[in-house]
């Protein structure tokens, strides 16, 4: 779906349609919903039939790419996914014969940025293939409001998070990178899954190994006694039991800042950034522990490291969990412990 905002603006705002497409070699696309212009409806079909004929779209992995359309007359980014409904398409699995409907859906911004956010729309594209029924009032009270909000539900989460918070956006920060349990409350829902969602998208998971994840996970739980609570009765939330570092401080602002724009793919890569960063220091750290296992010199420049990379809270807790079995990287983790205490 599209708004005549988006096709006016070409900032990436939203756009989409969805079309049925059989599944053999002699297909045809009929339309379900869309609100791009007539002229611009059809040479979006013709691009989809083009993917389609060359076998270039496969079922649940969402592509993007730059399409031409001559209303508005420039081209635009197009995120394009092809599925099959949930219930049918088990169905068909079953019974080899039934020859179930597929569809794809498109949904078009002002530049290729979507691919920023592919995975994002791809489980977007999920909840609706699950949720897909095509009786009318299912496709008036369901499917066209979901299509009509994909960019703001898909987009723009960590926007809407970096507005809110502002400042005290460095101990949400500091809490996904920790591994610290975070309670929200008094948030109405998608305030809790914005909240949530920008969370998961800080931390480290699938960065770090999966076994060190879940060790730090119960090992904060077991450190605090306590989430961090995040009250959201008032017009700005309130933090409790929160904790903070240098290192998220300045990569606060670098989001704090980034809000002047309004541009919501911005905030994904300065996300993106942030973890590369953190990944890097970590590395950085493990090195100076394997180089202090032998050289005293080498401790030195652990504690060094620690103490000017602005977040050796998080980072020891870390190396300390990697290293819980392994004696001589552990004896030097624990010296650096006591160093940073004094």
């Amino acid at each position: 779906r599209s708004s005549q905002q988006g096709a006016d603006s070409g900032d990436g705002s939203p756009s989409g349609a969805a079309a049925e497409t059989p599944s053999s070699e002699d297909f045809s696309l009929s339309l379900l919903d869309t609100n791009l212009p007539t002229e611009a409806e059809t040479e979006l079909r013709s691009f989809i039939a083009k993917r389609l004929t060359k076998g270039a779209l496969f079922e649940g992995m969402g592509n993007v790419a730059s399409v031409g359309l001559s209303i508005p007359e420039y081209k635009v980014g197009c995120y394009y996914c092809r599925f099959q409904q949930e219930n049918l398409l088990e169905m068909a699995t079953l019974e080899s014969d039934i020859n179930a409907p597929e569809y794809v859906v498109c949904f078009l911004g002002g530049s290729e940025k979507e691919d920023t956010f592919r995975l994002e729309l791809d489980k977007y594209v999920q909840s609706l293939k699950i949720n897909l029924n095509l009786e009318q009032k299912t496709l008036e009270t369901y499917i066209n409001p979901y299509l009509r909000s994909w960019f703001e539900n898909a987009i723009c989460p960590i926007q809407r998070v970096v507005q809110l918070f502002q400042e005290k956006l460095a101990f949400l920060l500091h809490a996904a990178l920790s591994y610290t349990p975070v309670e929200v409350k008094n948030a109405d829902e998608r305030t809790e899954k914005d909240i949530s969602r920008f969370l998961a998208a800080a931390s480290l998971q699938g960065l770090v190994q999966e076994g060190t994840m879940t060790s730090l996970c119960i090992a904060m739980t077991e450190e605090q006694h306590k989430s961090m609570i995040i009250d959201c009765s008032g017009p700005q939330p309130q933090l409790h039991n929160a904790g903070s570092n240098r290192f998220c401080e300045d990569w606060m602002h670098a989001f704090v800042n980034g809000t002047e724009g309004g541009n919501p793919f911005l905030f994904l890569q300065i996300l993106e950034n942030f973890k590369l960063k953190a990944i890097q220091d970590i590395n950085n750290l493990k090195r100076f522990i394997r180089q202090a296992e032998m050289n005293h010199y080498a401790l030195f420049k652990c504690y060094t490291f620690l103490k000017n990379c602005g977040s050796g809270d998080i980072l020891l807790k870390i190396v300390k969990v990697e290293h819980a079995e392994m004696p001589e990287a552990r004896n030097v983790v624990t010296v650096l412990e006591e160093f940073m205490r004094e």
